[in-house]
């Protein structure tokens, strides 16, 4: 089951970069930018103010640009190409570069320069760019990198592959590195694939060194839905896959437009259906395969036993898997805590018809004894993950303030996407236990706070939260936990002493203004309104209760009327 870790998350770690402000700010600056004349410039270059004290650095190169597939090598890099010696290690001494992308940055290593002095304690720093601006933007990114207190994360738009296969070892022996990449890809977009040809799958005889090898993450896209895929043979396997559907295009630039691509995923709720994925006899890596592949519109429905490349991919993966298993290796402990998440995100897909992952998870003690097996499953995974973020957090902590702030910044969406995946699982066990109460005070781990604490340093203002559709992940991890002291407070109210109704009555009105706020942002999943979920069952248990202290506030109009219905 450990290869599953390559696959796993892929789309939840899709859904959150599409839904954060990050992609959307990063092609606005793009979209500016490319209204500017280039007055004989063949690439541009501009700083944008990002957050209180971060930047957006953008690149784009002029549509005369034309891209060749002829790469330079490490050891003929000389005078102003140069900068890019320290790539090269004991182990791969060294590596290519395509030569139009290595020419532009030479054009601009001045300019460049000044740019690196002037942005050396700006956090965060996000390096992005189109097509071959995206290269340009690559090698900016290594540059910085080579300076251990620069931690800049790179994110390209429709960018062609940068270098061989010599550059892509030297980059994935350092995690660090390999981690500051993401490349956004449609499927509508022929330039990220115009260095990809069947040499690349099927290489022969042909020397590694004039193949194109990608690295970093790959957000791919298609007209309905988008994954995240890492395994570099297996990114190759699956670009060459959309390559034969993609019309041929000249080598001139026509950079393809990203922000509908964005705002049409921003939309959509990333969701799929998985049923059998606890079966006994469903291979799991290949389970995880086909869900992603089907999300970047390969396979779905025409899924067989006999495709080809959900064969080739699982083998690569396989292939991978088998030669970093007993290798040294800082990101093993990060592909268990994914595959740990693979498991909680079916876990999460396979109980939706019954009464949404809370719930289902909270009685699932008293269901059937396939039940009890999965819960016990989702328990280990959950064990796994809890204290792998412990550590995390408690190393952060006690790293000097630079070096913590830059961590901070590039585990923010993983620590994010686990706090909300894990801790209403945490709840559902706290208050499962007869007398427990207030766990937000009294049993929330502090780990979960430091890690609430990050994402609210990172948005402040909670600001690009302008979606139309529910998450998949409920915003406030702790949601359930307000829902179960409602559900007690409305007891109180029922049958409490003075104190206590007066008390409880508070609460509520407290707890329908949060409720609707967070239902008016779509910051709740859709499975509260589940009519078995504990939310649902709050509300028909203690209706006229509720009703008593909520009838003018908007929660009951929302309630009453039904409007529930058509949240999802």
């Amino acid at each position: 089951m450990s290869q599953v870790s390559m696959f796993s998350s892929g789309q939840e770690f899709a859904n959150l970069f599409v839904s954060s402000d990050l992609l959307h700010h990063s092609w606005f600056t793009i979209s500016d930018l490319r209204n500017h004349p280039y007055l004989n410039n063949p690439i541009l270059v501009k700083v944008y103010p990002y957050h209180s004290n971060g930047a957006i650095v953008a690149f784009v190169s002029s549509p005369t640009c034309t891209l060749q597939k002829e790469m330079v090598s490490s050891e003929d890099l000389e005078g102003s190409q140069s900068p890019f010696q320290f790539i090269s290690t004991k182990r791969n001494p060294h590596f290519s570069v395509n030569k139009a992308a290595i020419t532009l940055f030479a054009s601009l290593l001045n300019e460049l320069s000044a740019l690196k002095e002037q942005l050396g304690n700006v956090s965060p720093l996000i390096i992005t760019g189109v097509s071959l601006g995206g290269s340009v933007a690559s090698l900016f990114t290594l540059w910085l990198l080579k300076d251990n207190n620069k931690r800049p994360t790179c994110i390209t738009f429709g960018s062609p592959l940068l270098g061989d296969s010599g550059l892509q070892r030297a980059i994935s022996e350092r995690p660090s590195w390999n981690s500051s990449f993401l490349h956004v890809v449609s499927n509508h977009d022929p330039i990220p694939r115009s260095l990809i040809s069947p040499t690349n799958v099927f290489a022969g005889s042909i020397p590694q060194s004039c193949i194109y090898n990608p690295f970093g993450m790959f957000l791919l896209c298609s007209d309905s839905d988008c994954s995240c895929f890492e395994e570099p043979e297996s990114v190759l396997d699956i670009m060459m896959e959309m390559n034969l559907n993609s019309q041929h295009q000249d080598s001139r630039f026509l950079a393809f437009d990203y922000e509908q691509v964005l705002e049409r995923l921003k939309d959509r709720v990333i969701f799929k259906g998985a049923s059998q994925l606890f079966h006994s006899s469903v291979d799991q890596l290949q389970a995880g395969i086909d869900l992603q592949l089907e999300a970047i519109g390969i396979g779905g429905q025409q899924t067989s036993n006999m495709n080809p490349l959900r064969t080739k991919v699982k083998k690569r993966v396989e292939e991978s898997f088998a030669k970093k298993r007993n290798a040294f290796d800082p990101g093993k402990k990060l592909n268990k805590m994914k595959e740990s998440m693979a498991w909680l995100e079916w876990y999460k897909k396979v109980t939706l018809k019954e009464g949404g992952y809370y719930d289902s998870f909270k009685r699932s003690e008293n269901r059937g004894r396939d039940a009890v097996k999965s819960r016990q499953e989702i328990v280990k995974h959950q064990r796994v993950l809890t204290k792998y973020w412990k550590t995390i957090v408690e190393e952060v902590e006690n790293m000097p303030q630079r070096e913590e702030t830059t961590f901070r910044t590039r585990w923010l969406y993983a620590g994010t996407n686990y706090r909300r995946m894990v801790e209403p699982l945490d709840i559902a066990e706290y208050y499962m236990k007869s007398g427990n109460t207030d766990y937000v005070n009294l049993g929330r781990s502090e780990h979960y706070k430091k890690l609430e604490e990050w994402r609210i340093e990172d948005n402040p203002s909670g600001s690009g939260n302008d979606r139309r559709k529910s998450v998949c992940l409920t915003e406030d991890s702790c949601f359930w936990a307000y829902v179960e002291e409602a559900i007690i407070n409305s007891k109180r109210l029922r049958e409490g002493s003075l104190e206590e109704k007066e008390n409880a009555r508070e609460y509520l009105v407290n707890f329908g203004e949060y409720v609707i706020n967070m239902i008016r942002s779509y910051s709740v999943s859709s499975e509260i309104f589940h009519p078995h979920s504990s939310f649902m069952k709050w509300w028909k248990d203690y209706r006229q209760d509720i009703l008593s202290c909520l009838s003018s506030l908007p929660l009951a109009f929302y309630m009453e009327n039904g409007d529930y219905q058509s949240y999802a």
